[in-house]
């Protein structure tokens, strides 16, 4: 494929010589703007030209080039997949009755076992003489009778096996044959149906200090972080049926962030705990909330280098203190040795040439540095 451009300058004006001769080609490049360029196919069959229109090119800094700026395609940054749990399941409130309806069921269930035993004559005279009953024939344990104690039974069962104390602090999820029924943060004697399963929940404020977990700092050196996390059940339905256990997955939300955010090693900078706290809450905190736990801080208490970098990075550290100590001491030196010989050479007490006071510099320096050496622990 070839291109043909034309980039002789011609004069605005009309053309000297014959008017019979032949007509000059417009000129494809005007005023510093290309608007077509005829392009040739060499590769196809067609010797007809194929015209390609451009927008125009607009040359600000290098005229005569036909440069186009290039534009930068924005970085694109991968969204993390964000865990996702049933959007039905939510937290919603059971309904509960208070406790005297299942202590009165309860009762009437018993009364009516003891009505039930007097109409057949299977109570006891004693029993019968303190509840001041009448005296009758009994009827016999019959059919009719059987089903009247059935009935009462199952009465004084059911009201008295749905009691249950409520306290504050605590929860229970309902589930009957695997849906979801509700959610009792009621405290106090409540009745609940004893079909239901109930699974108890804390939903107090907690706190979770974990065991060293593997981290690593900015330059990749392997360190044990021990992480205080502060942390409550926002949503009970989501945290006991959304996942099979959510302190479980607590934890492991957190060894996944301490994976991924650089935590500074010991004796690291002031001020980098508290960025590397508030990223790590972050990413915890997004990786909980779906599930219905609440995160409100993660924070490292204890950082330490790994057993199998330990003792490297101690002797880096002690040689860096070492490094550090002799620069303050050097500089002090000679913040000393200039003071002395400028009061000197001030104060008109000596005078001396650049070989004295080269030779002077040189004794106190040795004198400071050794002075400074045996007062130094």
């Amino acid at each position: 494929m070839s291109t043909t451009t034309s980039h002789t300058s011609e004069p605005d004006g009309p053309a000297d010589g014959p008017a019979d001769g032949p007509a000059r080609p417009a000129r494809l490049i005007q005023n510093e703007a290309t608007t077509e360029i005829p392009v040739h196919l060499l590769f196809r069959d067609d010797p007809a030209p194929v015209t390609v229109p451009l927008k125009p090119a607009v040359v600000a800094r290098r005229q005569g080039t036909g440069e186009q700026p290039r534009l930068g395609r924005p970085a694109v940054t991968p969204k993390r997949p964000v865990p996702q749990v049933d959007p039905d399941l939510a937290e919603r409130p059971a309904r509960v009755l208070p406790g005297a309806a299942g202590v009165l069921a309860g009762a009437c269930g018993a009364a009516g076992c003891v009505a039930t035993s007097w109409w057949a004559g299977v109570l006891p005279p004693l029993a019968v003489e303190a509840l001041r009953l009448p005296a009758i024939a009994g009827a016999g344990l019959g059919l009719t009778q059987w089903a009247a104690y059935a009935g009462a039974g199952a009465l004084g069962l059911f009201g008295l096996g749905g009691l249950a104390r409520g306290r504050t602090g605590r929860a229970w999820v309902l589930d009957l044959f695997g849906r979801y029924r509700g959610t009792v943060r009621r405290s106090g004697l409540l009745w609940v149906n004893p079909l239901l399963l109930r699974r108890r929940v804390d939903v107090r404020l907690r706190h979770w200090r974990s065991e060293p977990v593997p981290a690593a700092d900015g330059g990749g050196v392997a360190l044990r972080v021990v992480v205080l996390v502060v942390w409550r059940v926002r949503d009970t339905a989501r945290a006991v049926l959304g996942v099979e256990d959510h302190e479980t997955y607590l934890r492991e939300c957190v060894e996944a962030a301490l994976a991924r955010v650089p935590v500074d090693g010991p004796g690291g900078p002031t001020g980098a705990g508290d960025a590397a706290a508030e990223t790590l809450t972050r990413l915890v905190a997004a990786d909980a909330a779906p599930v219905g736990l609440e995160v409100f801080s993660v924070q490292p208490v204890r950082v330490e280098y790994a057993p199998e970098v330990a003792a490297a990075m101690h002797r880096r550290r002690m040689a860096a203190l070492d490094a550090q100590q002799r620069a303050t001491l050097l500089t002090s030196v000679v913040d000393s040795v200039e003071d002395t010989v400028t009061r000197l050479t001030v104060r008109g007490l000596v005078e001396l040439d650049d070989y004295e006071r080269k030779a002077l510099v040189k004794d106190l320096t040795v004198a400071f540095c050794a002075g400074r050496g045996e007062s130094a622990p």
